[in-house]
């Protein structure tokens, strides 16, 4: 089993569910929504270069948006590898939040 930092599980959910729009923007606009914290570029563009560098994640430059003088965009894309350590991460996460519930769980 590899471990992913809960940074590392949300970023990778993030690339999952924005697809081919998956970009630095997007990802941190996504991670912000779903987790209503704030994401600087730092917490999220170096576990993306780290997961990208494990092989979880692949790159591609897509061209620049509609207004002049834009850079090009950098995507990111689940690999084949990326998205099995996410299938393993979910079945570990169904097992170990199975009997939870917060009725009954008292303080």
């Amino acid at each position: 089993m590899k471990l992913l930092t809960r940074q590392e599980e949300l970023i990778l959910l993030a690339v999952y569910h924005l697809k081919e729009n998956a970009y630095l923007v997007t990802i941190r606009k996504f991670l912000k929504m779903q987790t209503k914290h704030p994401w600087s570029v730092g917490a999220v563009y170096v576990p993306l270069e780290r997961l990208r560098r494990k092989g979880y994640l692949e790159t591609y430059i897509g061209g620049p948006k509609a207004r002049r003088g834009r850079n090009e965009i950098k995507y990111y894309k689940l690999t084949s590898t990326g998205l099995e350590l996410l299938a393993e991460r979910k079945k570990i996460n169904d097992i170990l939040w199975a009997q939870f519930s917060e009725m009954n769980y008292k303080v």
